[in-house]
């Protein structure tokens, strides 16, 4: 037992010698051995900067489609090519294309498994309060928007059924807009104008999913998306009709365009009714819908979708990086190859004096380890820090996952016992003589 004792121990010494003779030797030439671990350094902290990126990136993706509702179902106006293409000539003319009332309601009494619809007119307005004016997005829509659609109600009320039987002539208004109209003063005490006719403020909204709230009657690119007045749908329809009237771009003639829906969002009771839904809706929308006017999205495909990109998208960049800690193993085995050839002499000594091959062995090995671990510490201490700095200077979302930094350090110590064995079984087969007689 004492016997045994006494050889780990020598063992555990030996070991602990050959380390420490390994660390020595590098630390003789601080330089080299810097300048040999910023190969895996970068390497490493490329790993997890491209990956923190790549999972931000997907993270923000899929929560705008979330936001869309994965029990949902959307169906949006779409002007048919082919009229796209007659609009181009000098003359007046009415395109009527798009979803209607009786669609809504087919889908409501015919689909089976759905719980809510909701019908919804968009349309781009200015809105003015006193001498401010803004270009907006009027949408008129049913109480059971805020559900659906993702809102919160910040103050006062949204649309109830009575004003929209009524047609009463009120509104809610998104916090971004009442910002912009009102800032000095309480939206819910004041009215605004669009077309001519007052609304009155009734509630201040606010929208989870503005950014998907894309006008369906006009551009409004390069403006504040949150620029939403909601009215009752059948005020939307009283007050501002059906009609959409613009010149044509070529300056000559006008075009009409008669809507009488820009979108209907259907709620499946399941997220496992969502799919078979959606081909029976086509089939539905297709019997009475002799054009190509519509587009149906399903946000539960968009994520499945998105869940299958963001794998491959980590696959290309986490194999991008990977090239570069491959790089960094070359510069260490490059290194220690010529290291070999420079310490031969230093070699044939320690042989003679009684050193074994798996000395040599694991003094080589321990240097190479040691430079390929230092450097993943310090490319994992880096990598760390770059997606904060990104984070705070562009304000692009990044996200550090805990097996993106396990598996570039695996990664790292992996290079370096992979590219040290080579070198170091060079070192350990060198003839004691001809290494003595090395100049």
């Amino acid at each position: 037992m004492n016997r045994l004792t006494s050889l780990s121990s020598g063992t555990a010494n030996r070991l602990f010698s050959v380390v420490r003779l390994g660390i020595k030797s590098l630390l003789l030439h601080k330089l080299r051995s810097g300048l040999t671990m910023l190969g895996i350094i970068f390497g490493v902290c490329s790993v997890i900067v491209m990956l923190a990126i790549g999972e931000g990136a997907s993270f923000e993706a899929q929560e705008s489609i979330k936001k869309l509702g994965s029990e949902n179902i959307i169906i949006r106006s779409l002007k048919p090519p082919e009229e796209s293409q007659d609009s181009g000539g000098n003359r007046s003319f009415e395109l009527v294309y798009g979803l209607t009332y009786d669609d809504g309601a087919r889908i409501q009494t015919t689909v089976p498994g759905v719980r809510y619809v909701l019908p919804m007119r968009i349309l781009r307005e200015n809105v003015r309060f006193d001498q401010f004016q803004v270009p907006c997005q009027i949408i008129g829509t049913t109480p059971i928007y805020p559900f659906i659609a993702g809102a919160d109600v910040v103050r006062g009320r949204f649309l109830c059924t009575i004003d929209d039987r009524h047609q009463q002539n009120i509104c809610a208004i998104t916090v971004g807009l009442a910002r912009r109209l009102f800032p000095y003063q309480d939206p819910l005490t004041k009215a605004v104008k669009v077309n001519g006719v007052y609304y009155r403020v009734v509630g201040l909204i606010r929208e989870k999913n503005s950014a998907d709230q894309r006008s369906q009657a006009g551009d409004m690119e390069g403006e504040p998306l949150d620029n939403n007045v909601y009215i009752p749908l059948n005020t939307s329809r009283s007050r501002m009709g059906e009609l959409i009237t613009k010149r044509l771009s070529s300056g000559y003639g006008m075009e009409a365009e008669r809507v009488e829906l820009h979108q209907i969002t259907v709620q499946m009771q399941d997220t496992e009714f969502v799919e078979v839904a959606e081909s029976q809706i086509k089939a539905l929308l297709d019997r009475f819908h002799d054009k190509n006017d519509y587009e149906v999205i399903v946000p539960l495909q968009l994520l499945r979708q998105a869940e299958r990109t963001k794998r491959i998208f980590n696959i290309v960049l986490g194999s991008i990086a990977a090239i570069s800690l491959l790089v960094g193993g070359i510069g260490i085995m490059n290194i220690m190859l010529a290291t070999v050839t420079e310490r031969t002499r230093e070699i044939g000594v320690r042989r003679a004096l009684g050193a074994r091959k798996r000395d040599i062995t694991t003094q080589f090995l321990v240097e190479t380890i040691v430079l390929s671990i230092g450097g993943g510490i310090i490319g994992i201490l880096v990598g760390i820090t770059v997606p904060f700095l990104i984070t705070h200077l562009t304000e692009m979302q990044t996200i550090i996952t805990f097996w993106s930094v396990l598996l570039a350090f695996g990664i790292s110590g992996a290079v370096g016992i992979a590219f040290g064995i080579y070198p170091a079984s060079t070192a350990a087969e060198l003839d004691p003589i001809e290494a003595l007689r090395h100049e």
